[in-house]
């Protein structure tokens, strides 16, 4: 986790969201994501509360409201199976424009849309604000099995590294004059697959020798030790304490 690695969620900024400590700003999502998942559903008001709480949020990084509406594309079949509960679920029935919906099954579309929306919103400005080593280093910093953080390391550098020879591929192919443009072609991209699945295997096991060679013994050397002041981690906290507030005051109002 020594190098950089760029991905196309994160925005550059120099913002005070920007600066925290990865694992300040995972402990706060997390936080957050659980006191939504814990207010009652009928609590509208505080689901409004809460996407005020990510908006400033997103002001304070410098997040631009259409670059997070387009991360939040990525909830679609969420919304298409929320929007069937009306319809399929049993229960008291209510009519609305002339269509016989389920009232539980209204409730429990709006529960889905409603915690599902503003957890996706909560991770795409985690995803937007903090780069990918920075998160595994705050993954490691809070203690993760440290297998899980090199699995999840070894996943995001070696990805681009497919994808850079599915592309070499896919241009071999083309300057051959191959074109896939039906069933037929299934053959030759199903071989194009299988020799993609050998050639990562063989990348993998050079790379895992290499390791080795050079006194690789199953855990990585920590090169950065990333700290929190605890200035840092009142301002990481203030967004999951001030939803508690809210989620509280959902159950007794």
């Amino acid at each position: 986790m020594g190098a950089g690695h760029a991905h196309r969620l994160y925005r550059h900024g120099r913002s005070a969201v920007h600066v925290l400590p990865p694992h300040a700003k995972l402990t706060a999502v997390f936080c957050f994501v659980v006191v939504v998942v814990s207010t009652p559903r009928e609590a509208v008001w505080a689901f409004a509360a809460y996407a005020a709480l990510l908006a400033t949020v997103a002001y304070a990084a410098r997040v631009p409201a259409l670059f997070l509406l387009k991360r939040l594309l990525i909830e679609i079949p969420f919304v298409g199976f929320a929007l069937l509960l009306p319809f399929v679920a049993q229960g008291e029935r209510v009519h609305v424009l002339s269509l016989s919906l389920s009232e539980s099954g209204l409730w429990g579309a709006w529960n889905v849309l409603a915690k599902g929306t503003l957890g996706v919103a909560a991770s795409v400005l985690l995803a937007a604000t903090t780069e990918l080593r920075e998160l595994l280093l705050g993954l490691q910093r809070l203690r993760l099995p440290p297998l899980l953080v090199q699995i999840a390391s070894f996943m995001i550098r070696y990805g681009d590294v497919i994808a850079d020879e599915m592309r070499r591929m896919r241009v071999a192919r083309e300057s051959r004059g191959f074109e896939a443009s039906g069933v037929r072609h299934w053959g030759v991209l199903a071989k194009s697959a299988g020799a993609l699945f050998i050639r990562s295997y063989e990348r993998g096991e050079r790379v895992h020798l290499a390791m080795v060679s050079r006194g690789y013994t199953g855990s990585m050397p920590v090169i950065d030790e990333v700290t929190a002041s605890r200035a840092q981690w009142s301002y990481a906290l203030a967004l999951p304490v001030t939803a508690l507030v809210v989620c509280l005051l959902g159950w007794t109002l």
